[in-house]
């Protein structure tokens, strides 16, 4: 399994972003408001990851607590995984909505009212995006020492 980059993320966002901008386009009238928290619920998974990535991060380098579990290590790269993908689609949906009530906020009472929901939801869904990797990065073990040596021989 290899570390998530940005070109995993950025095609599901781009994509979420066009279909919902189109969407938007089209709906935006037929729509209710959006709650102005919407996009909360992604900062509480990213404050939860992080603080996981934290405690991972001093079990796998063995500062503290008791060992981590090969099948908890896979566990937490999956979620990782699957968060920073889910950010990356929620922040592609959000500046689409984003893109499309920025600029007529000035003619629309309704726009204007979505736009700080748009906002907040990009922010949360960046937060996520960072969290997520985050946790990808805590899950990567030490470097063995041994490993150095035995390749520096090799190559002697």
């Amino acid at each position: 399994m290899r570390f998530t980059n940005a070109r995993d993320l950025v095609p599901a966002g781009a994509v979420t972003a066009v279909a919902a901008y189109l969407g938007i386009r089209l709906l935006y009238g037929e729509l209710p408001p959006l709650p102005t928290l919407a996009g909360i619920t992604l900062l509480v998974l990213a404050i939860v990851e992080v603080v996981f990535g934290f405690a991972l991060r001093g079990r796998i380098r063995a500062t503290s607590g008791k060992p981590v579990q090969p099948l908890t290590a896979a566990r937490a790269v999956a979620l990782a995984k699957a968060s920073s993908l889910l950010g990356s689609i929620m922040l592609g949906a959000w500046l689409a909505v984003l893109a499309y009530v920025l600029p007529e906020s000035a003619q629309l009472q309704a726009a204007k009212s979505d736009l700080p929901s748009a906002i907040i939801g990009a922010v949360c869904a960046a937060a996520l995006i960072g969290a997520a990797l985050w946790l990808e990065y805590c899950c990567k073990t030490p470097t063995d020492p041994d490993d150095h040596r035995r390749d520096r021989s090799r190559t002697n």
